[in-house]
């Protein structure tokens, strides 16, 4: 098989936002896991209007220039870790629109999540987690969920409790096994 290709999507376009650093934390966790490249797309990277597509996604027809742009970042992926702040009770608006803008591009493949917030993102991951099973991911159990209190200095600086490295290699397992089972299924 060949190798997998995860990307770790910042999703939050907030100024001050930490959706950076602990993408890059990720990053630097999955540097040594053999089989598989693991990539950060930010979204900041990829500004997104609200949805302004006429046709629903999952006919494909994509009209806009920063769609048909989104859509060919996403698709070569076999699989996602996204990193969400909760705002609210929920994910970020950005990346709610983000996964609403695209259909066939996220179906079949794998995803994780990694949160952070005053209750640790919790109440984020598991509306993340009823976007992508309608969307036709599997998502894995295993989350990263940061807390604004322990593992952020001042609530400013990622400074990550080490328990989260063991959290992180299981996680990975997880999300490389069914990305790479799914995989089969695009093949």
């Amino acid at each position: 098989m060949t190798e997998l290709t995860i990307a770790i999507i910042a999703g939050s376009t907030r100024p001050g936002r930490h959706a950076g650093a602990v993408s890059e934390w990720i990053l630097k966790q999955a540097a040594e896991r053999l089989g598989v490249r693991y990539d950060i797309v930010d979204l900041i990277d990829h500004p997104l209007p609200l949805l302004d597509e006429a046709m629903p996604p999952s006919f494909g027809q994509y009209q806009n220039e920063h769609t048909k742009a989104w859509a060919a970042t996403i698709a070569p992926y076999d699989g996602f870790v996204f990193v969400s702040p909760e705002y609210n009770h929920s994910t970020s608006a950005a990346l709610k629109n983000a996964l609403d803008y695209l259909y066939a591009e996220w179906q079949n493949k794998a995803a994780a999540f990694a949160a952070y917030g005053s209750l640790s993102g919790a109440r984020a991951v598991e509306h993340l987690r009823l976007i992508c099973s309608e969307l036709q991911m599997a998502t894995v159990r295993q989350q990263l969920s940061f807390s604004l209190f322990t593992d952020f200095e001042n609530f400013t600086a990622f400074t990550p409790a080490a328990l989260h490295n063991d959290s992180a290699a299981v996680m990975f397992d997880q999300l490389e096994s069914w990305a790479g089972a799914l995989k089969t299924l695009r093949s």
